[in-house]
């Protein structure tokens, strides 16, 4: 599995979820409705599970590709997305079903959301495709997987993230966590050092011989 390819593969069942409420029946409410309600948990999982598994890691890792300046502009740019996709999908939550409110509403998610899976396909996910591990991307995927599948139906009411509060929390974590390998580094081939040298008995009778 590699996370990159499951963003891929979600992104196209939301197009096509979105192409399916345009075709379906518009005098049936009640199935708009239920089509709706799944496109939504997607949605809505999908934005959530990015930001607990997926960011943080470009965050650490990412060099900024394609038209983006840098990983910071892709992870806030992403976030601000999430943010405005939330409200669009407020927006259709409170509309009825099939009315033409309820449609322009659709269209606006429609929009807001195709234009952050064009920009995370074009900058983040190349990013990560260059700089991440393949054993990386398959631990990501594994617990973005499970994060969706123990959520898939329900209605999740994400919270809007301050993208440059995001972004600080999660740099300082990378901080951190690189700060903690640099010192089982050291601590290692401190370790290591200890290990090859003569018992100090040894250095004793050596220097006394």
């Amino acid at each position: 599995m590699d996370i990159c390819e499951i963003i891929l593969d979600q992104h196209h069942q939301q197009r096509r979820l979105f192409a399916v409420l345009e075709e379906y029946p518009r005098d049936d409410v009640e199935g708009l409705d239920a089509i709706w309600r799944q496109l939504e948990s997607l949605l809505e999982l999908h934005a959530e599970a990015e930001e607990l598994y997926y960011y943080p890691e470009l965050v650490k890792l990412g060099t900024g590709a394609a038209d983006a300046e840098s990983t910071d502009e892709e992870v806030q740019d992403a976030l601000k997305d999430h943010n405005e996709l939330r409200d669009a999908i407020a927006s259709v939550r409170k509309a009825k079903a099939g009315s033409d409110e309820w449609f322009t509403a659709v269209v606006n998610a429609n929009t807001k959301n195709s234009d952050h899976m064009a920009e995370e396909e074009r900058q983040d996910l190349a990013d990560f495709r260059q700089q991440a591990s393949l054993e990386l991307r398959h631990e990501i995927a594994v617990r973005f997987l499970k994060h969706v599948a123990q959520h898939q139906g329900e209605r999740v009411s994400g919270k809007n993230k301050d993208p440059k509060g995001y972004l600080a929390d999660k740099q300082q974590e990378g901080t951190t966590e690189t700060e903690r390998a640099a010192a089982e580094k050291r601590s290692q081939e401190t370790a290591e050092r200890v290990s090859s040298d003569p018992e100090p008995s040894v250095k004793a009778t050596e220097s006394a011989s």
